[in-house]
């Protein structure tokens, strides 16, 4: 808990890229936005571990850094510590799929949330084509109980399509509600961001502005979809905002990572003038795109680490990227 405050304590203390054709994302990304790639990525994977991808960093946990990602070859979430965000044990098995329940052969795309003395995770079951969201505790944060057997969230309106996955739950303590941003549509990458709301993380009831967050147009970099996303409270230009840091999609194949700022969380949303803050680098680890951030402070360093996964061809790892000030408005060569 004394990291968590940390992160708050930091934060009060605190006083259109357009995709041009024929010219990568790493031409044409703006270096003046202050995020840079860790020079030893990826920080975690390799061909023995297979691909790991859509991960959840949270500072509660018996490491600094306490990382939950999608394990494909184990079709599992699994934890992994660091004391540095560079440097990762070995992954343990957290939850595995249940094949017999008919919504999770394959279970992923997940986040956790310590609260009230537990850990709450909610995660993407998958399975015949549709993706559903599951919820399981645990006191010790490695040995999760599923709270009921079937999905909390299935979908249920148009623009939910076949697939609702890639929660990211926060807590509203003064109205006593958990909030869920999760993306929705298409099963293979959803197409846009909505969110719900549960007293109980079990009944979610559906905001009627959704979707809150949808694909760019036609001349930007994320024109085609947009996908799963971390909401955080940070400083911006002096202000405290929220900060929504999501996929792009330029087509269903490529991929960068952006943010827009909110006043109230739900509406209102504009895109950062630099984005996207991560894009695929040519002939490199994550050359084809850029997925999933997850994002914390390093109050000891005055600056913001955030963790995606790369992709190449069929192999996914995680990498890192940096942003140095505790300030996203601040633009550092």
């Amino acid at each position: 808990m004394k990291n968590h405050y940390l992160f708050h304590l930091a934060l009060l203390a605190m006083s259109v890229f357009v995709l041009i054709p024929g010219v990568s994302f790493a031409q044409q990304a703006n270096p003046s936005g202050g995020w840079y790639k860790y020079e030893g990525n990826p920080v975690l994977g390799n061909k023995d571990l297979g691909t790991c991808f859509d991960v959840n960093v949270i500072s509660q946990g018996p490491s600094l850094y306490n990382m939950y990602f999608s394990w494909r070859p184990q079709e599992s979430i699994a934890i992994t510590y660091s004391e540095n965000g560079t440097t990762w044990t070995e992954p343990e098995i957290v939850l595995p799929p249940d094949k017999k329940s008919g919504w999770e052969d394959i279970i992923n795309r997940t986040c956790t949330l310590y609260w009230n003395g537990q850990y709450h995770m909610w995660y993407t079951g998958q399975a015949r084509g549709y993706s559903k969201i599951g919820y399981a505790v645990s006191d010790d944060g490695t040995h999760f109980t599923r709270v009921q057997k079937y999905p909390v969230m299935v979908p249920q309106y148009n623009y939910e399509g076949f697939s609702v996955m890639n929660p990211y739950v926060i807590r509203d303590e003064e109205r006593g509600v958990f909030r869920m941003y999760y993306a929705s549509g298409e099963t293979i990458e959803p197409n846009v961001i909505c969110v719900a709301e549960s007293v109980d993380g079990i009944n979610w009831e559906r905001s009627p502005l959704n979707p809150i967050f949808i694909h760019g147009s036609s001349d930007e970099w994320d024109q085609d979809r947009v996908g799963g996303c971390e909401v955080h409270r940070c400083m911006v230009g002096g202000e405290l905002k929220w900060v929504l840091f999501y996929i792009g999609y330029s087509d269903i194949n490529t991929a960068a990572i952006g943010c827009a700022v909110s006043d109230d969380g739900l509406t209102g949303w504009e895109r950062m003038p630099y984005n996207p803050i991560a894009c695929p680098d040519p002939g490199t680890w994550d050359a084809d795109s850029c997925y999933k951030p997850t994002v914390t402070v390093d109050v000891a360093n005055g600056r913001y680490l955030l963790w995606y996964n790369g992709r190449r061809g069929g192999d996914e790892y995680i990498g890192l990227v940096i942003h140095d000030g505790l300030d996203l408005a601040e633009k550092r060569p």
